[in-house]
C-alpha cells in the first residue's frame, strides 16, 4: 500500500494514555462480577472462553510495558506507521491465540494478572516521549501511536466481552473516538480519494474512493454511521449488508457502497 500524502492526525499521548488506562480498569470492574461458570463459557471468539478473551485483553496494556523494557530500536524512522498498523493485524491471529491461551493457563488468578499489568503500565509509560520507538511485533512504532493502537484493541475487545457476558461495560469517550478516528483514516488509505464522504458523528469525518471530487455544498455520495456499527464493519463483526438492512448505516450515491473495502483488520 502506498503511503498517504495526507498529514497523519496527531494525537495527544497524555489524553490517550488515559483514555486507555480508564478503559482498562472499566473492564477490570466488570470482569470482577463474572463467576466462575460465566468465566467458563464461550467467547465468541473462536476457541477462546470468556476467561481467555479477558486474559487477552490484559495484553493491550502488557505489549506497552515489555516492548518499553526492550533497548530502544535504533532507527532514523519507525517501520510501521499508524495507519499502516490496522492492516498488519491479520498474519498475526494464530501467534496471538496461542499466546493468549497459554497467558491464561499461567494465570488463574485474573483480577490480580489485571491489577499487576496496570501498575507495571502506570510505572512506566508516564514522562517518556510519545517518540520513542518500541520493538513491536509488526516492526518498531513510535510509543504515542502504539498507544492509539491500544485504544482499538481495548474498544473492540470490549465489545466482544459484553456479546459474550451481556455486561455492558461502557465506553470511554476517549478511547471511543480515537478508535473509530483510526479505523475511519485507515479506510482514506485504503480507498484514497474524494468522492464520498464518510461521517462517524462526532468523532470522523473522512472523504475516500476515487472519482469526482466534492468541493462546495452537499456531497453526492454519503455514508453515515454511528461509532460502534462503524468499528464492527471495520473489524469483520459486522456485514455491510446487515446493517444497512437494520438501519445503522445510511448510504446515498452510486459511488456509496463499501462493502468490497471491508473489514479493514482480519
Amino acid at each position: 500500500m502506498p503511503p498517504s500524502q495526507k498529514r497523519a492526525r496527531r494525537y495527544d499521548p497524555v489524553r490517550t494514555r488515559a483514555a486507555v488506562l480508564t478503559q482498562f480498569s472499566q473492564v477490570r470492574s466488570a470482569v470482577r462480577t463474572l463467576t466462575p461458570q460465566q468465566l467458563e463459557g464461550p467467547s465468541g471468539l473462536g476457541a477462546w472462553t470468556v476467561r481467555e478473551l479477558a486474559v487477552h485483553l490484559t495484553m493491550a496494556l502488557s505489549h506497552v510495558s515489555r516492548n518499553l523494557e526492550l533497548p530502544e530500536p535504533v532507527l532514523a524512522k519507525p517501520e510501521v506507521t499508524l495507519l499502516e498498523w490496522p492492516f498488519s493485524t491479520a498474519g498475526r491471529a494464530g501467534r496471538i491465540a496461542d499466546d493468549t491461551v497459554a497467558l491464561a493457563a499461567a494465570h488463574t488468578d485474573v483480577d490480580a494478572l489485571y491489577g499487576e499489568v496496570a501498575e507495571r503500565f502506570e510505572a512506566l509509560v508516564p514522562g517518556v516521549s510519545e517518540d520513542r520507538l518500541l520493538a513491536t511485533r509488526v516492526g518498531a512504532m513510535r510509543l504515542g501511536d502504539f498507544l492509539v493502537t491500544r485504544t482499538v484493541e481495548l474498544v473492540v475487545h470490549t465489545y466482544d466481552l459484553n456479546e459474550a457476558t451481556g455486561l455492558g461495560i461502557p465506553y470511554d469517550r476517549q478511547a471511543l473516538a480515537a478508535c473509530t478516528r483510526l479505523l475511519a483514516d485507515a479506510l482514506a488509505e485504503k480507498a484514497p480519494g474524494g468522492s464520498v464522504e464518510v461521517r462517524v458523528p462526532p468523532f470522523a469525518v473522512v472523504q475516500c474512493v476515487q472519482g469526482p471530487r466534492h468541493t462546495r455544498g452537499t456531497p453526492p455520495n454519503v455514508v453515515e454511521t454511528d461509532a460502534l456499527t462503524w468499528i464492527r464493519l471495520a473489524t469483520g463483526r459486522t456485514q455491510w449488508a446487515r446493517e444497512l438492512d437494520e438501519a445503522k448505516v445510511s448510504a446515498s450515491g452510486e459511488r456509496a457502497d463499501l462493502a468490497a473495502l471491508l473489514p479493514l483488520m482480519g
